[in-house]
């Protein structure tokens, strides 16, 4: 069965088995990714490098975002032009998203370059992490250009349900960076900077396999500069479907600068440990993640072919799938919760304030998928107005006044909790634009008739 008849006629359970455990797969290997260079940084026994590479994080966030809006908005693009059978324009989608990625990612590797002091200072650290933040931040943003592309195209490679390539592309990156990170962090002692250079030469052998092998194969794909157009039906378009998604990367690295800042008025122990528990959350966050971005090829694609009554059906039971996950995997990780902060370092101090947090991040555990299922769905479905504000409601209008208001009233234990309260606030908002969302696309189908 070709990918295309896959999308448009597999049984939904099993095309939740052909999309949903590679993109969960990719999503883990993504997690081990973020978690190699702390866990790495953890073993020097210095809270001080452990705050650096959480106070870094954003960098890596907005670097995310950044390839997500094309990366997401090429991917949701290129599945709807396949179910309308619009080959032509996928090149065009496909090339725009190369080179603007490129131009982007000079930019940003010039900033690296020439505002490391500046940028170390947006990102909150004091006369203590200043220079393993600057360290860090501006290794990774010379790398930028590498960054971009390889999360770029292990979404856009995946429109047509070519999940296999994408996993072999983020698990080459991931065994280069994980191999590299004890020899170059402990052995060579080079600390943040040795995590910083493996994390991007990891990225460089993602790309030299997306471009040498992976799209080769895929002959819908184009990266030659002929097919390059910044006409509005593409360039906009691929933006206009990729914003809902970027917007709430980018947006929750902003915010997690503004957190951070507020974490370092309790120290370098209470930023480190807000950094363990972040990255112990990612388990289920991340899976969650994996199986709505599985599905969103089979959405975009049955929403292009016209088929609503199939595209509701994915989307009930990838709901229900979530629902189910989520809550089994958040109560595995909460008796386990001890060992799993344990992994990054052995400070006791650390594990202390780190053991706290965790219990706040596993609180939206079992609903966290239903978030990600409203955008993926208002996003796969056209609709990126909504899922625009979704996303500047969850990352920006909700999340920041929250992170402010429990510092102010409660102090450190209540601003543990601005993510989990953001996030159930956020979910009954999601919802209810999807359901009104759902109601339109309805009504327009009835009068097409």
């Amino acid at each position: 069965m070709d990918n295309e008849k896959l999308m448009r006629e597999m049984p939904v359970r099993k095309l939740f088995l052909k999309l949903c455990i590679p993109s969960i797969i990719i999503m883990m290997v993504i997690v081990l990714y973020n978690m190699t260079d702390l866990y790495f940084i953890g073993q020097t026994g210095d809270s001080t490098q452990i705050a650096a590479i959480s106070l870094a994080g954003p960098i890596f966030s907005i670097l995310q975002g950044i390839g997500t809006l094309f990366g997401a908005g090429g991917c949701t693009a290129m599945a709807i032009a396949l179910g309308k059978g619009d080959h032509a324009k996928i090149k065009s989608v496909t090339s725009f998203c190369f080179y603007a990625t490129i131009g982007i990612g000079l930019v940003m590797s010039a900033a690296g370059l020439f505002c490391g002091k500046g940028i170390a200072s947006l990102l909150g650290a004091d006369m203590v992490t200043t220079q393993h933040t600057i360290t860090y931040a501006s290794i990774l943003l010379l790398g930028a250009p590498f960054v971009l592309i390889a999360n770029v195209f292990t979404n856009i490679i995946r429109a047509d349900g070519s999940i296999k390539r994408s996993m072999a592309a983020n698990g080459l990156g991931t065994i280069v960076n994980v191999l590299l990170d004890p020899l170059l962090i402990l052995t060579f002692d080079m600390g943040v900077a040795g995590a910083a250079i493996a994390t991007v030469i990891g990225n460089v052998v993602s790309v030299l396999y997306l471009m040498f092998f992976a799209v080769k194969k895929q002959p819908n794909i184009s990266v030659k500069i002929r097919d390059f157009t910044l006409k509005k039906k593409v360039s906009l378009n691929v933006i206009r479907l990729g914003l809902p998604q970027s917007i709430s990367v980018l947006l929750m690295s902003f915010s997690t600068m503004y957190a951070n800042n507020l974490f370092m008025k309790y120290g370098n122990v209470a930023v480190s440990a807000n950094g363990i528990s972040s990255k112990v959350g990612m388990f289920i966050v991340m899976i969650a993640m994996g199986i709505c971005a599985g599905v969103q090829p089979a959405i975009s694609y049955n929403f292009g072919a016209g088929n609503y009554q199939r595209l509701y059906d994915i989307i009930k039971k990838t709901g229900l799938l979530t629902v189910v996950v989520g809550t089994v995997l958040t109560a595995i990780c909460f008796f386990v919760k001890d060992k799993l902060v344990g992994i990054f370092t052995p400070d006791v101090t650390v594990l202390a304030y780190a053991q706290k947090m965790v219990v706040a991040s596993f609180a939206v555990g079992p609903v966290y998928g239903l978030y990600q299922l409203n955008t993926v769905f208002l996003q796969g479905t056209g609709k990126a107005s909504y899922a625009v504000i979704l996303a500047v409601l969850r990352q920006g209008v909700l999340f920041v006044p929250i992170l402010f208001l429990t510092d102010f009233l409660i102090g450190l234990d209540g601003l543990i909790y601005a993510s989990a309260i953001t996030e159930i606030v956020a979910i009954c908002i999601g919802t209810f634009l999807s359901l009104r969302w759902k109601r339109t696309m309805d009504a327009a189908q009835v009068l097409a008739q």
